[in-house]
C-alpha cells in the first residue's frame, strides 16, 4: 500500500496497526517512495538467547560422531622408532 506522506499525517495510528498487522506501507514523496512502515521485531531477552545456544550446543553433540583420538591420527605416517615411513 502507498500512501503519500501528507495523507499519512491524518491517518497514522491505522497505518502503524496495519504495518504491524504485516502489511507493507510505504509512504511517498512527491510521488516517489520515501519511506516503508515495518513493525519492530522483539529483541530476545539474555534467558532465551541462552537457552538457544544451549539448544545448538546440543544438537551439535547429538550429531557428533566418535572418531579416532586427533593425538593419535597420524601414527600411521610414523614407524615404531618414530621415524618417518
Amino acid at each position: 500500500m502507498q500512501v503519500s506522506v501528507t495523507d499519512a499525517k491524518g491517518q497514522l495510528t491505522e497505518l502503524v496497526r496495519r504495518a504491524e498487522a504485516g502489511d507493507e506501507i510505504i509512504l511517498t514523496r512527491h510521488g516517489h517512495a520515501a519511506v516503508r512502515l515495518v513493525p519492530v521485531k522483539a529483541v530476545p531477552d539474555r534467558k532465551s538467547r541462552r537457552a538457544l545456544l544451549e539448544a545448538m550446543r546440543a544438537s551439535g553433540a547429538a550429531r557428533a560422531k566418535a572418531g579416532p583420538s586427533a593425538a593419535r591420527s597420524q601414527d600411521f605416517l610414523y614407524g615404531d622408532d618414530g621415524l618417518p615411513e
